[in-house]
């Protein structure tokens, strides 16, 4: 596994890393260039509406970032040989950020289906929580973790 992952190592530490820009810097684009300008919209359906449709696309576009981070994340631990407390706290880290992430994801699939039977009451409490702690929550782990997988590298 160590000479197959010599061989390869550049490519799957750029995907690693590349995985985790997508995630967390789509995390905070959104939740500081995005949401701010959508809140300036002053009709409660379409600022909903297009909250939807926006958290949605994100979801979509990095969950596939997610998996293919887990599996670098897999080679590089195997490859080079990690072992102890910092590439612990960089999986306990990451998994949190994964079970937020399909938290968020079901809240937001249920928001939708509200929303698309008139309750938007439901929609936006449902969404309520996403904004103001639970992408935040994810954009500080995130960041913590990327500064982690820094110090492993030296």
């Amino acid at each position: 596994m160590q000479t197959w992952f010599e061989e390869y190592k550049t490519i799957i530490i750029f995907l690693h890393i590349i995985s985790a820009v997508v995630w967390v810097g789509g995390m905070i684009a959104i939740k500081f260039a995005v949401h701010p300008v959508i809140q300036s919209i002053e009709e409660p359906k379409i600022k909903l509406g297009k909250t939807l449709h926006i958290v949605g696309r994100l979801f979509n576009l990095v969950m596939p970032f997610i998996a293919l981070s887990f599996i670098c994340a897999l080679l590089i631990i195997k490859g080079v040989g990690y072992t102890g407390g910092f590439i612990h706290l960089k999986e306990a880290i990451w998994t949190i950020m994964t079970l937020n992430y399909t938290y968020m994801y079901i809240k937001r699939i249920l928001a939708q289906k509200s929303f698309d039977l008139g309750d938007f009451a439901s929609a936006k409490e449902h969404m309520r929580l996403l904004p103001t702690i639970l992408l935040p929550i994810n954009i500080v782990l995130g960041i913590v973790a990327i500064f982690l997988g820094v110090m492993l590298r030296g």
